[in-house]
């Protein structure tokens, strides 16, 4: 079982100074996470969604991380890989050169970007993200292998060119999908590459996916890897904030996923900015009301509202509280078929201090508990 930490950037203060800040207070998070035992730190790619995520350079954030880290592993969470976006070669070389200098710990997700916001800025047009995305992960399981590169398919073409630097992970460092619906789940099983599961949908929609996953796994064929180096794992996200009070940090983290909650329906969806005070009121409330908002705005435009579009808007039932609670959702994620338990306690109404206590609480006792109880389970198998 890996533990791992998520960062987006989120702020609900937008302005310059509190934007430096923010980014600042994400790498000593991010450098304490490692002091504190997780495994790895995930870092995403969006582009112009205020509030929601001002993680642009994400390759810039890790190699801070990097140069004060000696351990963890750093995560593209991820990068976007259409072409608008990021050029496949562009991908290559900046995810070499910081396996290089992180001595091989870099682990690398694809993303779609898929907001009109982002791919308006950068002339992306959505019914070309999927083929793009896969052609740039087929294109990075190759580029290595030679001294000199060249691709020639319907989408891309790349003269025949030496590209540098060479990573340490041979042939490529890991690849993984971002996973925020059932098809993609299961596409990433297609292609041969790990889940990064983003949905708040809690234990009982990631073993929905796992199943997903798994089921894909089974039947595949293998015609569609992009790689001969197969990757079947599956991270979960893990909403959380854990405090002494228990209370406390339920108010704090449901808070905090109101404030997610009604960013990313600003910018994926139709409604309004998001609600900036740190105490804005019955979040749970607010939270039910953005729900039946997006459901009348889906079936206005024929579209059917799926679970996965509403489970950000209910009552959180996530690792907000204290030690205890946390240990527990933790087993859920797990007998649900986690790989890894993806901490996301950097919520834009969530601040440094309530951050740093949730990963120093998720260290002392969360991550020890479960590793032992893991351990002991392995003991009695073997």
């Amino acid at each position: 079982m890996k533990f791992s930490l998520i960062f987006e950037g989120q702020m609900n203060d937008a302005s310059p100074s509190n934007e430096q800040k923010v980014l600042r207070d994400c790498v000593a998070q991010a450098v304490f996470a490692e002091e504190m035992g997780f495994d790895a730190i995930w870092a995403v790619e969006h582009h112009a969604l205020t509030w929601y995520a001002h993680m642009s350079a994400p390759e810039i954030f890790l190699s801070f991380v990097a140069a004060k880290t000696s351990r963890i592993r750093l995560g593209h969470g991820c990068v976007l890989m259409p072409f608008g976006f990021n050029h496949p070669v562009r991908v290559a070389e900046r995810v070499a050169m910081l396996d290089v200098l992180s001595n091989g710990r870099l682990d690398v997700g694809a993303g779609r970007g898929a907001t009109q916001q982002e791919m308006g800025m950068f002339g992306v047009q959505v019914q070309d993200t999927y083929p793009q995305v896969e052609e740039t992960l087929r294109i990075l399981s190759q580029i290595w292998r030679e001294e000199r590169f060249e691709w020639s398919s319907d989408l891309m073409t790349i003269p025949n060119r030496p590209i540098h630097p060479h990573p340490v992970q041979t042939p490529h460092p890991p690849m993984f999908m971002a996973c925020t619906k059932r098809d993609t789940v299961k596409l990433a099983a297609e292609l041969g590459i790990g889940a990064l599961v983003m949905g708040f949908g809690g234990p009982l929609e990631v073993a929905e996916l796992r199943g997903i996953y798994d089921q894909a796994i089974a039947t595949r064929s293998g015609d569609r890897f992009v790689s001969d180096h197969a990757n079947n794992h599956l991270s979960a996200l893990c909403p959380s904030v854990v405090l002494d009070d228990a209370d406390e940090a339920l108010r704090i983290g449901t808070r905090g996923q109101r404030f997610f909650a009604e960013s990313i329906h600003h910018w994926y969806g139709t409604g309004l900015p998001p609600a900036l005070d740190v105490d804005a009121g019955d979040d749970v409330a607010a939270m039910a009301a953005d729900a039946k908002h997006v459901v009348a705005r889906l079936s206005e435009m024929n579209i059917p509202a799926s679970p996965s579009a509403t489970t950000i808007y209910e009552v959180p039932q996530h690792a907000y509280g204290d030690r205890h609670q946390a240990i527990r959702y933790a087993r859920e994620l797990i007998a649900a078929g986690a790989d890894e338990i993806m901490v996301i306690c950097q919520l834009g109404t969530v601040s440094h201090e309530v951050s740093m206590e949730t990963i120093r609480q998720w260290g002392e006792y969360v991550i020890p508990v479960i590793r032992a109880e893991q351990e002991n389970l392995v003991s009695v198998r073997n």
